[in-house]
């Protein structure tokens, strides 16, 4: 069962689209292994995104993750990256396709309400940076035939 790590932005948080996210993630047959809502300090907000240290929007991706609450959540599934990554949609919420979460309900670039993990080796690595092992539940869905 592959695990992957998605955060639910600051802009998620504040325009109180956690559940409706939630929700999509659910209906397509992955399982909640956790689940808190986190201040990110900068520390850590720099440990998460240190791939793009020299880049010119780094500072303000800090910033951003930063500037209000998070939801940080680890899901698990057959495929699960690849499953998140394209219920997310592609990074510019102005060019995501309908249907997706980025495509729906965002626009900006910066501002596109979810991260998930690229690969499974990124998302154990930062399944550690925001969780403890106790923090994560392990059990069986009763409908795990049937979605997986």
């Amino acid at each position: 069962m592959q695990q992957t790590l998605l955060l639910l932005k600051p802009d998620a948080v504040q325009r109180r689209l956690v559940g409706e996210i939630i929700s999509r993630l659910e209906k397509k047959g992955l399982r909640l292994a956790g689940l808190k809502l986190v201040q990110a300090s900068t520390t850590l907000a720099a440990s998460h995104y240190a791939v793009h240290k020299g880049k010119p929007f780094y500072d303000s991706l800090l910033q951003f993750l930063t500037s209000g609450p998070t939801v940080a959540m680890v899901w698990e599934g057959r495929e699960a990256v690849a499953v998140c990554r394209t219920l997310m949609g592609i990074t510019d919420g102005a060019k995501a396709p309908p249907g997706t979460i980025r495509g729906d309900l965002a626009i900006s670039v910066q501002n596109n309400l979810v991260h998930g993990s690229d690969s499974p080796e990124n998302a154990a690595a930062e399944i550690a940076l925001w969780f403890q092992p106790g923090e994560l539940v392990s059990c069986s869905n009763c409908d795990a035939n049937w979605v997986n």
